[in-house]
């Protein structure tokens, strides 16, 4: 069963929580993140990010770069940018996208949690990926940026969060340059507190949605404690770190495209004959936009022209991964025709999120590239379905949006 925690979190007062919140750490390289930056001391970029207060080096991993960040830390604390609450509390994390609404609770788990599957995973992680978070937190003493965590939606938790809310002014409660609502409630009372933690303590298990390498990085500076400190009693703050946990129903995952360089030596006509005799039924849709209407369906755009893919029942196995689309998509198109067997390393192919459009398939295509296929989005129930099997949800299936905000809350270790 999970633990779930408050903690005593260090936060943006007020006044400058707009100008604090940022993007997360690894969806912009230094050059974007120097720009979203310019001209605002207060953007948590100078924390998540602060190479950009460095002259650009070879080493984007220096041990300079993460002093700088423990720095700035220390900078916006003195200059009362952040605070440090008085106690440990949870926080309601909303956020507002298109009119959707999903709201989380901010909290601690349990690194034992984490070593021990009540916190499933579905993503092999990067040891260069996860070495920079390691890093970062252990230089800085924090985990300066949250893991988006899930589970199964549970009405009691919902009630319970959903009565603070109607009866509490927000702490924070703003929109965003990029047009993402946030807002943040701070539960002060401790017997509300210990009813969300009796809560947690009845869900089965908490799922990884996005920050694999935050989490995984997270544990190991964890352990890396425990080592350092062999008297520690568990209750340490380096035996946890922080997450906003969402329910289920509250999460949409967007569709992740696929666009290819070329067609491994066939003619449009002949890639479109193999892909019939691979098991698909091609129907040619013309020049406008088509986006795939269901599962197993696919939308291909080549040289001009929308097809409509749908794969037939006999390609589809009845198996948690091979039955995704992405999964359908790999085996029976890109490895088997295109000849790209492993997506992570090929230069053949690049990928898309859905949230960027079909329009931006079209473009690569008509650029760059020369194919562009999209996937109907992963369900939600097939990403805990493979996590409960103890899988990997094949590269590059998810995108999840609106992404977590980063700055409005810090755990100290």
């Amino acid at each position: 069963m999970a633990i779930v925690r408050p903690f005593r979190a260090v936060r943006p007062e007020k006044e400058y929580a707009e100008k604090v919140i940022s993007l997360p750490y690894d969806v912009m390289n230094r050059e974007e993140a120097a720009k979203m930056a310019e001209g605002n001391p207060c953007s948590f970029l100078h924390i998540c990010r602060s190479e950009i207060d460095l002259p650009e080096q070879e080493n984007a991993y220096d041990k300079s770069v993460y002093e700088k960040a423990k720095s700035n830390i220390g900078e916006f604390l003195a200059k009362g940018i952040f605070k440090r609450e008085e106690k440990p509390m949870l926080y309601i994390y909303r956020q507002v996208m298109d009119g959707r609404v999903q709201t989380g609770i901010t909290a601690c788990v349990s690194v034992d949690d984490y070593q021990n599957n009540v916190i499933k995973k579905h993503e092999f992680t990067r040891v260069e990926k996860e070495l920079d978070r390691i890093s970062h937190f252990d230089v800085c003493n924090t985990n300066t940026e949250p893991v988006f965590l899930t589970y199964r939606d549970d009405k009691r938790i919902r009630t319970l969060v959903e009565g603070w809310m109607a009866t509490h002014e927000a702490e924070y409660d703003f929109v965003s340059k990029d047009g993402i609502g946030h807002a943040l409630w701070a539960i002060d009372d401790d017997e509300t507190v210990r009813n969300i933690e009796r809560l947690f303590g009845e869900i089965p298990a908490l799922y990884i949605a996005d920050g694999h390498h935050r989490s995984a990085s997270a544990c190991k500076v964890g352990i890396k404690r425990r080592e350092e400190h062999p008297d520690y009693t568990g209750e340490e703050e380096f035996n946890f770190f922080m997450a906003v946990i969402f329910p289920d129903n509250d999460l949409k995952i967007f569709d992740y495209n696929r666009v290819v360089k070329d067609l491994n030596g066939n003619t449009p006509q002949q890639f479109i004959e193999k892909l019939e005799k691979a098991g698909f039924a091609v129907e040619k849709k013309g020049e406008a936009i088509y986006a795939p209407e269901a599962k197993h369906v696919f939308s291909m755009y080549l040289e001009g022209n929308w097809y409509k893919l749908e794969a037939k029942p006999e390609i589809i196995p009845d198996h948690p991964i091979d039955s995704l689309d992405v999964a359908v998509l790999q085996n029976n198109v890109l490895s088997k025709i295109l000849g790209i067997d492993d997506p992570r390393t090929d230069k053949r192919i690049d990928f898309v999120g859905g949230i960027r459009g079909l329009g931006e398939l079209k473009r690569r295509a008509d650029s760059d590239m020369k194919l562009a296929i999209a996937v109907y989005p992963v369900e939600i129930s097939d990403l805990l379905n493979v996590s409960d099997n103890g899988m990997v949800m094949p590269p590059k299936s998810t995108w999840f949006e609106p992404k977590l905000g980063s700055g409005l809350f810090m755990h100290e270790l």
